[in-house]
């Protein structure tokens, strides 16, 4: 396999790292900006959650797009709209320019993991999918985890508005990296001719696609439902860690502000190398002679049931107990999450529905940031700041997600054309 294929992933890395540090300079920055602008707490939670609409409703329209432009300009796009949105966020001194540029944050961010999820089936065989994938989502729980530090240190040593300039800066220069670096391998200089051929052979696609299956009769798939809804239950409660967990360690736990900057930080920690040994893993069962199919629902099914033992931390009777099962829990997730983002590149019928494949697996995902957040607050308040309901449902979804990607989704193999289609009465007349 061409060398290059690890700087390509490692560029997706960097940039998905970037685009979690955009997406949280805000929260780290609200109370300031709160205490300057005078919004208060009602309103800066409305323009927090703005983002997660447009990211959710773009993430098909971007997927497509990814797929007939090509994923070099189409994340260096991503990276460049949601860049100059976050620097602009800097000038915002109303309600109006700040909800705009959070919805236009979104729409830019949306384009990063169908993208991304491209780059890795171009790159990769199946045999290495499950590991690139793992190490661009890595990004997503390493961007989060440099947010709170990186941002509250600029903010220390100048002002709120230098962090949202600065962290667009960030982005602005990696795509001209990107731009100069990237190249698919049927254009890249460094991939000779015998490694392309076994590039395409391993990866098992056709130089054409080989497919005429449009873009809305992806709908008409059960394993693309299964994908969609699998996907919302892992996110689901990967929410829970990015909105509610600091408040529950706070309100529950009795966590004081440096607790929270220290061991608040261990379920975050921990999901970085859990996701690098979900794909790793999904990978060696795939070269040990195990059907993809199995590879890839031994550790989407395992992991999902493993992460549901979330709900044991609300009835564990220490803090430390409960801090390892939430790690036990976000590492889990992040270790299914490597074959999730497999998936596209292995069940596209072709290399040009790879990109809309993931965007609209990623659409159903990022729902459940607002069905979270919502569902949470809501019950939070009925019950008076219990977290027991939030976290036995949080749990019951990880077992349901396990129910979907074991008998859902169907064999993980490119979608065969359907009864009717052009391709299938080729196929008969043969």
């Amino acid at each position: 396999m061409p060398k290059a294929r690890w700087l390509m992933i490692a560029m997706c890395l960097l940039a998905n790292t970037i685009n979690y540090v955009d997406r949280a300079n805000l929260a780290v920055a609200a109370p300031i900006m709160q205490s300057e602008l005078g919004f208060d707490s009602a309103t800066m939670g409305f323009v927090l959650g703005a983002f997660f609409w447009t990211y959710a409703v773009m993430q098909m329209p971007f997927g497509w797009f990814a797929d007939r432009v090509g994923a070099r300009f189409s994340l260096a796009l991503a990276v460049v709209w949601w860049s100059v949105f976050t620097a602009l966020t800097a000038f915002a001194r109303s309600i109006t320019t700040l909800l705009g540029c959070r919805l236009l944050l979104g729409v830019g961010e949306a384009g990063a993991y169908p993208s991304m999820a491209k780059v890795a089936a171009n790159w990769f065989p199946k045999s290495e999918r499950g590991l690139a994938a793992a190490i661009f989502d890595s990004g997503s729980r390493i961007g989060a985890a440099l947010s709170l530090p990186l941002v509250a240190w600029i903010i220390s040593i100048s002002n709120w508005q230098t962090s949202f300039v600065v962290t667009g800066l960030l982005g602005a220069v990696w795509a001209v990296f990107w731009l100069f670096i990237y190249r698919d391998p049927e254009r890249h200089a460094s991939v000779t001719p015998e490694q392309l051929a076994r590039l395409r052979a391993e990866r098992g696609t056709k130089p054409s696609g080989g497919s005429t299956v449009g873009w809305a009769s992806l709908f008409r798939y059960r394993t693309i439902w299964g994908m969609m809804i699998g996907f919302f239950c892992l996110n689901f409660v990967i929410y829970f860690f990015i909105t509610w967990f600091p408040t529950y360690l706070v309100k529950a736990r009795g966590f004081s502000l440096a607790q929270l900057g220290t061991l608040g930080l261990l379920p975050g920690l921990v999901s970085i190398p859990c996701g690098w040994l979900g794909g790793f893993t999904s990978d060696a069962l795939y070269r040990r002679g195990w059907s993809l199919t199995a590879a890839r629902k031994t550790c989407l099914v395992g992991g999902m049931l493993m992460s549901s033992v979330i709900t044991l931390s609300v009835f564990a009777p220490s803090v430390y107990l409960a801090l390892a099962f939430f790690a036990i829990a976000y590492g889990s997730l992040a270790f299914t999450a490597a074959s999730i983002w497999s998936l596209p590149g292995d069940v596209a019928p072709s290399p040009a529905h790879v990109a809309s494949i993931g965007g609209i697996q990623n659409f159903a995902s990022n729902l459940a940031g607002i069905v979270t957040t919502t569902f949470t607050g809501v019950m939070l308040t009925i019950t008076s700041g219990s977290f027991v309901v939030p976290l036995v449902v949080a749990g019951g979804f990880c077992v349901l997600g396990a129910a979907v990607y074991l008998f859902m989704v169907g064999e993980i193999a490119p979608l065969p054309p359907l009864p009717g289609s052009a391709v299938s009465r080729a196929s008969a007349a043969e």
